[in-house]
């Protein structure tokens, strides 16, 4: 068994090893397995605001895509979504949004504070703010917070979001540490001129940092972006990283998204068996699931929140896996606060 002590050149060759992928995305099912068990942690997702002030080259809402139709839910719709997703049977609620400052902190206070009541743990996807909003919003109630690194290379981190600061994005993180939240990040592979030695980079500072959640997501090419042309990342490559990553830390939750499904049928069961323990089924309703457009080829935009939690139960239990039936935090971690068991 491979340990999760793993250097750079071991990742790079496991990276580019063709012959030897089925037996890497199986190592890493198991050692799922042995550290987190079969259960499948659903989160509920609620994409609440596709208005960005971001202008980053390969994201479908940025802000100079003059295409979208831009909405933000007021409060009562996007509390009143969170409690459908709830009485459905969701543990945990993720509020994602671009980065829309018609959501101050107050405002933001005052959902999570409504949202909790619903017995949910609440994960907040929401880009950049300032250490005293970060701790306003835990301070609120919230638990988690998923902030994606995208790249270690901060060359091409600057490349691809222009006028952002990696460093920033950094110390974004070392606040929610700090502050005490389940820290999620993750990264995007396939991104133009990004190499496989970067990609191990990448790993390696997940790793390090001692994130509760990864994410690992294939790069898209949106139509309506300056990187339309670009070649895209693959599903096979997608997997790799995030089987690595399980081998590199066990017993975090690393979901398996909903990108990979949009570039195969079975992209998500494909990474539910190669080390993934949670999915995030979109509960957001209506018009909103086709306007939150990240990447073309979305899946489940004409589905309903309750067709989605059926759905994906259904490819669950097909696979010998369980939906997990508490709030599926990362179990290893020390909280700060005594609000739930998460």
């Amino acid at each position: 068994m491979l340990q999760k002590q793993l250097a750079k050149p071991e990742i790079i060759r496991l990276l580019t090893d063709d012959d030897n992928e089925e037996k890497l995305l199986h190592q890493a099912d198991e050692v799922r397995h042995q550290n987190v068990g079969d259960e499948v942690h659903l989160r509920g997702l609620i994409e609440f605001s596709n208005i960005c002030r971001n202008n980053c080259l390969y994201c479908g809402i940025r802000r100079d895509n003059k295409h979208v139709t831009r909405y933000h839910m007021d409060e009562e719709e996007l509390i009143d979504t969170a409690e459908k997703a709830a009485h459905i049977g969701f543990k945990t609620i993720v509020m994602q949004s671009g980065e829309d400052m018609y959501y101050h902190t107050d405002r933001l206070c005052r959902i999570i504070e409504k949202i909790k009541r619903f017995n949910v743990a609440i994960t907040l996807s929401i880009g950049e703010r300032s250490f005293a909003d970060y701790q306003s919003f835990y301070n609120a109630g919230a638990d988690r917070y998923l902030l994606r690194i995208e790249t270690t290379d901060k060359n091409l981190y600057h490349r691809l979001d222009p006028q952002m600061s990696w460093q920033k994005r950094y110390e974004c993180l070392l606040a929610l540490k700090e502050i005490g939240y389940e820290v999620g990040s993750g990264i995007m592979v396939g991104l133009p001129e990004q190499s496989i030695a970067s990609i191990a980079d990448d790993l390696l500072f997940l790793q390090n940092f001692g994130v509760d959640m990864a994410g690992i997501g294939p790069f898209i090419p949106h139509p309506q972006t300056p990187l339309k042309d670009a070649a895209g990342g693959t599903l096979s490559l997608a997997l790799r990283t995030m089987a690595i990553m399980r081998l590199l830390m066990p017993d975090i939750n690393i979901p398996a998204t909903t990108a990979m499904e949009s570039l195969h049928p079975q992209g998500r069961i494909k990474a539910l068996q190669s080390g993934a323990n949670v999915v995030m089924p979109n509960v957001t309703e209506g018009e909103y699931r086709k306007l939150y457009e990240l990447y073309p080829g979305k899946i489940c935009v004409n589905d309903t929140p309750v067709h989605c939690y059926s759905c994906i139960g259904i490819k669950i239990t097909s696979i010998g896996r369980k939906i997990g039936s508490g709030y599926g935090g990362h179990n290893n971690k020390q909280k700060k606060k005594n609000l739930i068991l998460i």
